[in-house]
Formats: structure tokens, sequence, C-alpha cells
């Protein structure tokens, strides 16, 4: 590299300027009549495709116009055919998408909307079908399945759950699955402290590709870790191929234990399992259960499967469900304000048994709840840390250990969102 220095250091001097030879080309470009340039693209046939949202207040040609479709005989369909009139028919929302050709005829109208039976709401929806065949307009009604797409999100808690999940942006049927899934882990109504973060791998649903307006367009929740008290608790949806699917942690345990946590999914520990002043006699004695605080119509779950051994009144109990579970263990669930099983009913672990009232001597609304093993008071709070769970067995672990992997990697990212709102994956 030096030798080349010095040398064309020695040779420029030497050199003499010359300049460069220059021409310039001008030539004058007339495009042609806009008439012309029309009929030119009207040439190519090509198709416009416009989308939207229904409105409340719409009328089939204020829809048509905002889809740029100028058509009095679609509108006129869409208004008369007792088909086509679910297009605009009971709230907005509707996805809405509508084919025009070169000239802004309208080819095929398509609107997509929530399934009407409840059987098929969380897993079809509805897909309307405007067309024009034989030189008429014909309007059907199909259904197809639901489509999803993976999303994550990330949240601290500063006050409660729903709050943080609020603020991540998470729709509310995720939080509530998320309180679900860690029910037996975590009692969310007095081991959630400020600070305890989650980071949560959802579905989103999506009708024909596109995510839906309707509801909280959210499905299952894949994959979560909620850090409460310093201590990782992590959850990981895994069929096993038995057709029914299941939470397990990172070391494949299931996360369903024989009894949940709380009766209820948010409330407050207003009297534990222990020695206690008496509201209404004002006297020390020995309180057999925990109170939950919540209003009136709280929804009050069993906390495992069993069998209703009683449900009616009963003294200072008030409104009362007793239910007996294997192993000679029983729950107890006093002051509802309403009794929704029978005696005899076969319940399954989180159905509902009422709600929360003060029936009975009650001084304010709460739920009354008690644990018995063989006829003797346990501390409640205690029972669910101590269920046993379920594992996977030895040919399903290989495929779970893949699938932990890819969902921890996944709440890897989600945990950099956190304060963030959500994002597509």
């Amino acid at each position: 590299m030096s030798g080349f220095a010095l040398t064309a250091v020695a040779v420029a001097p030497m050199v003499q300027d010359v300049p460069l030879a220059q021409r310039i080309v001008t030539e004058t470009v007339v495009p042609e009549g806009m008439p012309a340039q029309l009929a030119a693209l009207a040439a190519q046939d090509f198709t416009l495709t416009r989308s939207d949202i229904t409105r409340s207040i719409d009328t089939p040609e204020s829809l048509l116009a905002r889809l740029g479709v100028s058509d009095s005989d679609v509108a006129r369909f869409l208004r008369t055919d007792p088909t086509a009139r679910a297009v605009l028919a009971g709230r907005g929302g509707k996805m809405v998408q509508a084919r025009t050709d070169s000239e802004g005829r309208l080819q095929d109208l398509v609107a997509r909307f929530p399934s009407d039976r409840p059987e098929l709401a969380l897993t079809q929806f509805n897909r309307l079908v405007v067309q024009r065949t034989d030189g008429r307009w014909q309007a059907q009604i199909q259904t197809a399945a639901y489509g999803t797409q993976s999303r994550l999100a990330s949240g601290t808690i500063r006050n409660t759950l729903f709050a943080a999940t609020d603020e991540a942006g998470l729709p509310d049927e995720v939080a509530a699955q998320l309180s679900e899934i860690f029910s037996t882990d975590i009692d969310f109504h007095r081991e959630l402290h400020k600070g305890d973060t989650f980071s949560v791998v959802y579905e989103a649903l999506t009708a024909d590709g596109q995510s839906v307006p309707w509801g909280d367009g959210a499905g299952r929740v894949l994959a979560a870790e909620f850090v409460t008290g310093g201590r990782a608790h992590h959850a990981v949806w895994f069929n096993a191929g038995d057709g029914r699917g299941a939470y397990f942690d990172s070391h494949g345990r299931s996360k369903r234990r024989a009894f949940l946590a709380s009766p209820l999914e948010f409330s407050r520990v207003t009297s534990g399992f222990a020695m206690r002043m008496h509201p209404l006699t004002q006297t020390p004695q020995k309180h057999n259960g925990v109170d939950y605080s919540a209003p009136i119509g709280t929804p009050v779950r069993a906390v495992g499967d069993g069998t209703v051994d009683f449900a009616g009144r009963q003294n200072g109990y008030g409104n009362l469900v007793e239910i007996k579970h294997a192993s000679g263990r029983s729950t107890l669930y006093a002051h509802l304000s309403r009794i929704d099983v029978r005696k005899g009913q076969h319940i399954e672990q989180g159905q509902r048994l009422g709600a929360v009232g003060m029936t009975g001597w009650a001084t304010g609304p709460h739920l009354h709840f008690e644990f018995r093993v063989g006829g003797i008071y346990q501390d409640p709070l205690l029972i669910a840390h101590a269920a046993d769970t379920l594992a996977l067995d030895t040919a399903s672990r290989p495929r779970f250990a893949e699938i932990v992997r890819s969902a921890q990697a996944k709440l890897d990212v989600a945990e950099t969102m956190a304060g963030t709102r959500v994002r597509a994956e």
C-alpha cells in the first residue's frame, strides 16, 4: 500500500486536467388525455377490495358509500332480502368486505359476524355472502371455524390483577383465564403483591385471517408465567393426544389440583381460620372457616368435584350449600343470596353453586367457607397447596419438553414488553 501511495504522488502532478464532453438532450413528453388514460385503466379489468365495520346507525346506502359502491339495486336488496338484511340487523361491529370491478360495480359483498348460537359462539362465526347469480342478487349464510394467531403481553401488578391486565391491553377473558389457571398456586385474595409480574401467550381469534372486532376476540391462554413474592409459577397448555388438553407446569405436573385455592375468583379474606371476637356475641370464639368479603351477587364456585349433600337454609348459616368430596372430605358455603344447585347433584370443580349474600347471622355481605376432613375442621387456605397433582406420562414428555422450550422463548420476549400494550407475535 505504501508503494502504491508513493507512485500516485509522483505521477499526479504530471497529469493535465482534460474537460469532459457534455451533451444535453431535451425531449417534450405529451401525456394522453384523461379519457384515454381512463380507458386504458378500465381495459386492465382490475378488482378493488374495500373493508369496513358496520355501525349501529348504518343504512344500506351509507355502508355501500363507505365501501365505494353506488348501486341502488344492491341497496334495495340489502334492505328487503330476509337473509341479506342480517348485514345491518342488530348491533354494529360486523366485518364487511366488498369487491368491485374497475367501474365500481359490486361483484360480491361478504359480512362476517359472531354466531348467534351459544354452543358455537366460541368456535365458529357466520359468513354472509351477497353475490350475483344468473343476473340476480342472492344471499346465503355460511358457518366457518375461527382461526387463531398468537399474541404476547406482559404486565406488573400495581393495584389489582384486572387493573394490570387492562394496562397491558389484555382482554378480560384472558385475565379471567390467568386467575383460573393459577388458582391452585396463588390465592389472589391475599398473595398478590405490588410489583408482582406476569407474562402471557394467548390466542387471538381471526375470521378468514382477520382479527375479529367483537367481544374480547381472545381464545385460549397457551402459556403464562406469574411471579409473586419472588417465586415464579408457570403454566403451559398441552394436549397429550387424548382429545382433552390441560395446563401443566414446566416440569410436567398438572396445574389442576383436587381443590382450588378459593371459592371466589376475586375477594379478600376478612376472617381467617383462628380464634376471633364473634361479631354478634362479642366473645372470643374459634372460627372454623374463612370469611371472604365480596359484593352481593358475586358468583361462588365449587373448589372441587363432588356431590351436593345439602342445599337450603340452615340456622345461622342462612342459605347454605354443602358438598361431599372423595376421601371423607367436604366443603361448606354459607350466607348465600341464592342457591343454584340441588341436593344429590354432581358438581365439577369451578362450577357455580350460588352467589354471595348476607343471609343468616351475617353482619355484612360475605361468604363463609369451611373445609372438613373426616368431620374435622381444616384450614381451607392450606388445603389447595397440599393437594396432590398429576404428572404427564413418560411417552408424552419429549413432545411436552419441546412445547415448553417454545413457550418459554415467547414468554421471554413478552417479559421485555412489560408496561407496553399487547402486540401480535
